[in-house]
């Protein structure tokens, strides 16, 4: 008769259960860590806005205007990876270590491996949801868009532009619910216990699945900061995305448990059937 061999051994932490006000202690928790380490957290938080306007302006002097909406969708995909430095200020502030721009800049290093295979996911899906959103454009606009000032016009403020708004807001809404789901306590957590990324995603997971409502609220307040921070000529993300990075590393930390037990069927099944864990093999 055939024995089954299950394919991996992983211990996940246990999870807590939390009502919809822990949002806004995560947020008031984060602020505070922000107050403590203002000129490091406005720092990183300058050098991603730099970055995201940079992007952008390049993207305009293209011609390839219509990948800026993408690209500020993408902030959704490759936020938690890009709140690394955030992370370890409340980490280190938690635990009384010192605070200084070259830890904070090498926070990295905890974990490198493994936090090079997250990244490697994390721009896998930012690349595959940029190259999607063209697509999604070319078919409504063609190959020959119009200049920006028609495109706002066009895009947002006619009733015939409706089908590709909701097609283009769906399709980003599912790429940034999945990473969403991969990653909202994962990358918080291989910092602070230097796990696995396969630990990390089924932790991250299971979190969303025993959550659903808060983890949503969580997303939605999330997509509101980074939101207004781009309206703002990407100024705002100076103060919204340090913010969110701290109010992170408080959910996590509220989220995840310090105990661990060996991870049930049913978060098992749930992450095989997102294609993060192969199913066990048989012989």
């Amino acid at each position: 008769m055939p024995e089954v061999i299950p394919s991996f051994d992983v211990r996940v932490p246990d999870i807590r259960r939390v009502g919809l006000d822990r949002p806004w202690e995560w947020l008031a928790a984060g602020w505070r860590d922000f107050l403590r380490a203002p000129a490091i957290s406005m720092t990183f938080g300058l050098i991603l806005a730099l970055a995201g306007a940079l992007l952008s302006v390049g993207l305009w002097m293209a011609g390839m205007v219509y990948l800026v909406l993408p690209l500020a969708a993408g902030f959704m995909i490759v936020g938690p990876f890009m709140g690394l430095a955030f992370y370890e200020v409340s980490r280190r502030r938690a635990s009384g270590e010192p605070i200084t721009f070259g830890a904070i800049a090498f926070a990295i290093t905890r974990n490198p491996r493994h936090f090079g295979v997250m990244g490697f996911i994390l721009l896998l899906i930012l690349l595959t949801w940029i190259r999607i959103g063209a697509m999604i454009f070319m078919l409504y606009w063609g190959m020959d868009p119009p200049p920006l000032h028609d495109l706002i016009v066009n895009t947002f403020l006619r009733p015939e532009s409706l089908p590709f708004l909701v097609l283009g807001t769906a399709v980003g809404a599912v790429f940034a619910g999945l990473t969403f789901a991969v990653s909202v306590v994962s990358i918080p957590m291989m910092l602070d216990r230097k796990v696995d990324v396969l630990t990390a995603v089924v932790t991250s997971v299971r979190v969303v699945r025993h959550n659903p409502l808060v983890m949503l609220f969580w997303a939605a307040l999330i997509a509101g900061f980074v939101g207004v921070g781009i309206a703002t000529v990407f100024l705002g993300l100076i103060v919204t995305l340090p913010l969110i990075g701290h109010a992170t590393w408080h959910a996590y930390k509220d989220l995840v448990l310090a105990g661990t037990s060996a991870m049930p069927a049913g978060a098992r099944d749930d992450v095989m059937a997102s294609g993060f864990i192969a199913r066990p093999r048989t012989r």
